[in-house]
């Protein structure tokens, strides 16, 4: 049945089931934090900081509407799961996701105690965020929810215990370390080694060359303007369409900079020469945990120090030393990341249908998640088709 409450007036709906969960969709991110009450980010895509700049930028979006999803034990009340949603159209479709866009490299549920720990509670909260989801006002066509890790702070992640759950397309990347620097250092290739220590020496010839940690908030955004041009004029270059420079994203980014630059979440890496910047890498980090998230090089003119690994390479240094101990390259198996020997960390999809319109859809994404458990056979299908699937690799 559907619960009415005065909350709906703030753009809440709720429904609830005799046995299950109930299910609240909040459209404003500040009211489902404050419903939901203080959490630890499972990942640091999770962090409050990340989805409030997020739906800053985007909730104002032509066809994005902000469908966040608190979920509680219907008997209890106790917390269960919070999910960061969006609905948004595809053509006639009406799919609800993760607030995502592309940018979001990890998405997950917030879990709370009463979260599923087995497949049958798990299909159950399945089943009553569907119920919420087709009430809805405005409706929903198909849910698809993409690259979830399948634990989540060493709990299970509900939606990865799903039956049509199946591997992402894509896959984190996470090196994790010790306390020994340079016990790590070691372990890498010997020609890694022997290059990244040539290409400090090429840099450190210029006098004024130097790395730095952006602790004052002008000084990161001053970083990320340049970051946003030599990204665009490098994949100009390439022949590649660069998005990140469209109003929303640009917003999102100057956000999350301006906001968790002083919190320590939001962090701009650089190399600089004089008032030259070289190279920047911009990450977000929890505690132990940082995630690289946007990287840029002023190009041709310093390509002999490999700029874009070197600032990896000092970023890496200088934050372990200051206790981080997982560094995370994100999505995209790229070379330069393989060389600083990060291991691929598995992502999860799942999607249903929530109308007729949606089922032909969800059919044929539960089909493609059923072929990703067999990549062989995903391959040879592909070249019989003549098609072959975009490279993720990049030196």
């Amino acid at each position: 049945m559907t619960v009415l409450t005065a909350a709906e007036k703030f753009g809440v709906q709720a429904s609830s089931d005799a046995v299950g969960f109930r299910v609240e969709l909040v459209s404003d991110w500040a009211q489902a934090v404050a419903r939901w009450g203080p959490f630890d980010p499972p990942t640091a895509f999770q962090h409050p900081q990340w989805y409030a700049s997020w739906y800053r930028a985007f909730a104002a979006t032509d066809g994005v509407d902000p469908l966040i999803a608190v979920i509680t034990d219907a008997s209890s009340g106790e917390r269960a799961a919070l999910l960061p949603l969006i609905r948004h159209r595809q053509g006639r479709l009406r799919v609800v996701e993760f607030a995502d866009l592309n940018l979001t490299d990890f998405n997950a549920p917030l879990l709370g105690p009463a979260a599923p720990r087995d497949v049958a509670a798990a299909r159950r909260l399945w089943r009553d965020l569907q119920a919420a989801l087709r009430k809805s006002n405005g409706g929903a066509d198909i849910i698809r929810l993409r690259k979830m890790p399948p634990r989540l702070a060493g709990r299970p992640n509900p939606l990865a215990l799903l039956d049509g759950a199946g591997p992402s397309i894509v896959n984190g990347n996470l090196l994790t370390m010790g306390d020994d620097y340079e016990a790590w250092r070691y372990e890498l290739d010997r020609k890694v080694r022997k290059e990244l220590g040539r290409s400090w020496r090429v840099f450190t010839r210029e006098p004024s060359a130097a790395f730095k940690v952006a602790t004052d908030t002008d000084e990161a955004l001053g970083l990320l303007a340049v970051t946003e041009v030599q990204q665009g004029t490098r994949l100009e270059g390439l022949g590649i369409n660069y998005v990140l420079d469209n109003e929303d994203c640009a917003a999102f980014y100057r956000d999350l900079v301006r906001e968790g630059t002083a919190r320590g979440y939001a962090l701009m890496t650089a190399l600089t020469a004089g008032d030259e910047v070289v190279a920047t890498l911009l990450g977000i980090r929890t505690g132990s945990r940082y995630v690289m998230i946007r990287i840029s090089n002023a190009g041709e003119k310093w390509s002999t120090c490999s700029p874009g690994r070197l600032i990896i390479d000092r970023t890496i240094a200088a934050l372990h030393k200051d206790g981080v101990r997982e560094f995370d390259f994100s999505i995209g198996n790229y070379s330069y990341k393989r060389r600083f020997g990060p291991q691929r960390t598995p992502l999860v999809d799942v999607s249903a249908s929530l109308s007729w319109r949606g089922r032909p859809h969800a059919l044929r994404d539960r089909a493609v998640l059923a072929l990703r458990r067999y990549p062989k056979l995903t391959a040879r299908l592909k070249q019989a088709l003549g098609k072959t699937a975009p490279s993720r690799e990049e030196d």
